[in-house]
C-alpha cells in the first residue's frame, strides 16, 4: 500500500512536470533581433536594428483593445579589455509606442529616438513596421573612441510590462501572455 502510493505521487510529480514544460513551451515567444548595423558618421556611431515576430495574435487583439504596447530597446557600447573587466562607455534606453485609437480607427506610435514626435498611420502592417525599427540611433560621439580601439556593442529588446489598475487584470487576462524579450546580442568591431 505504501510503495503503491509513492508510485502514485512519483508518477503525478512527473505529469505535473510535464505540463509545466509544455506550457512554457507553447507561450515562448520567437522575438528576435535582426538586421543589426553598426556604422557611423563623421561625427557618430550609428546602430540600426529591427525586431521580427514580436506581434502575436494575442498581443494583436490587446492593441486592438485599446491597449497600449511598448517595445524597450536596450543597447550597451563596451571597451573590450584583456585580463580587466570591460569599460561601459554608453548604456541607451530607447521605446517604440504604439497605441490603437477606435474613435478615429487610426493606430499612433511614437518613438522616443526619433525625437516622440506621433506618426499615424490607419494600416496595422505599417504601424508594425513603425514599431520594430531603430534606424540611425547614435550610441557615442566618435571623438570618445580610441583608433584601433576593441568595442561590443550589445543590445536586447523587450516589451514592456503593463501595469494595470488592479480589477483590469482579470477582465484583460490576455495581457499577462504576450511579454517577450529577445536574446542579448553582440557585435564586436574595431575602430
Amino acid at each position: 500500500m505504501v510503495m503503491k502510493s509513492f508510485v502514485n505521487r512519483k508518477t503525478g510529480f512527473w505529469l505535473l512536470g510535464i505540463i509545466f514544460f509544455v506550457q512554457n513551451l507553447s507561450f515562448a515567444q520567437d522575438a528576435r533581433l535582426t538586421n543589426i548595423i553598426v556604422t557611423n558618421t563623421r561625427d557618430d556611431l550609428l546602430v540600426y536594428l529591427k525586431v521580427e515576430d514580436a506581434f502575436r495574435e494575442k498581443m494583436k487583439k490587446a492593441v486592438f483593445s485599446g491597449v497600449p504596447a511598448t517595445f524597450s530597446f536596450f543597447i550597451t557600447l563596451y571597451k573590450v579589455r584583456n585580463l580587466w573587466f570591460d569599460k561601459k562607455i554608453a548604456d541607451i534606453t530607447t521605446t517604440n509606442t504604439i497605441k490603437y485609437n477606435n474613435l478615429k480607427e487610426e493606430f499612433v506610435v511614437k518613438r522616443s529616438w526619433d525625437g516622440g514626435r506621433r506618426q499615424i498611420t490607419k494600416s496595422f502592417t505599417e504601424a508594425q513596421k513603425l514599431m520594430a525599427v531603430v534606424d540611425s540611433l547614435k550610441v557615442v560621439a566618435l571623438g570618445k573612441l580610441e583608433k584601433g580601439g576593441h568595442y561590443q556593442i550589445r543590445a536586447k529588446a523587450e516589451l514592456s510590462k503593463i501595469t494595470l489598475p488592479f480589477y483590469l487584470h482579470y477582465i484583460l487576462f490576455f495581457v499577462s501572455l504576450w511579454d517577450f524579450e529577445t536574446d542579448l546580442y553582440t557585435i564586436d568591431f574595431i575602430y
